[in-house]
């Protein structure tokens, strides 16, 4: 039976927003995020990360660091009991137009649902600009975004991960 994911943008949703991250040293939780992942995992969520990472394509850092960046946050999670089952990561430059991960292209939601058999339409999209909802929909998930990196101003946006992952649970039930 298909099973339901919960995506989550990387930067300024479960973590602290930095430019161009490529140092593993700066990642920095976002308040509550640990307490939300560990929540879905105990739900049988599974958790996926989805990140545009143009910084590859600039040439600002090569693509070994943002898997040294994913282990970092994995470490971060585990110290609190929580794990993301899935990072995605699109490496391409927005203006390059050729590849189908960007988001808010859905291609990265795609690949993860086919990877896990994800009945997208059970599933949710948490973010913090309009391209992660964007990508959400386009697959055939349900979105949410949150006030913390660069969603501060986004209209209906949701206080923070927490908040997000608190709906996502009560619309389970």
């Amino acid at each position: 039976m298909p099973r339901e994911a919960v995506f989550f943008d990387r930067d300024g949703t479960l973590i602290e927003e930095a430019h161009y991250l490529a140092d593993p040293d700066c990642v920095r939780l976002i308040p509550g995020a640990a307490d939300a992942v560990r929540a879905l995992n105990a739900a049988g969520a599974l958790v996926i990360v989805v990140t545009n990472q143009s910084g590859v394509a600039r040439g600002y850092f090569p693509e070994s660091r943002v898997d040294e960046v994913h282990e970092r946050l994995s470490r971060l999670l585990a110290e609190f009991g929580a794990k993301v089952d899935a990072y995605y990561y699109c490496p391409h430059h927005e203006t390059t137009g050729s590849c189908d991960c960007r988001k808010p292209k859905p291609g990265m939601l795609l690949t993860a649902a086919r990877d896990f058999d994800i009945d997208l339409a059970r599933s949710w999209m948490i973010g913090d600009k309009a391209c992660d909802a964007g990508a959400g929909v386009a697959a055939g998930c349900r979105t949410l975004l949150v006030r913390t990196g660069h969603g501060a101003t986004l209209p209906g946006a949701v206080a923070d991960v927490g908040e997000a992952v608190s709906v996502v649970l009560r619309a389970r039930s």
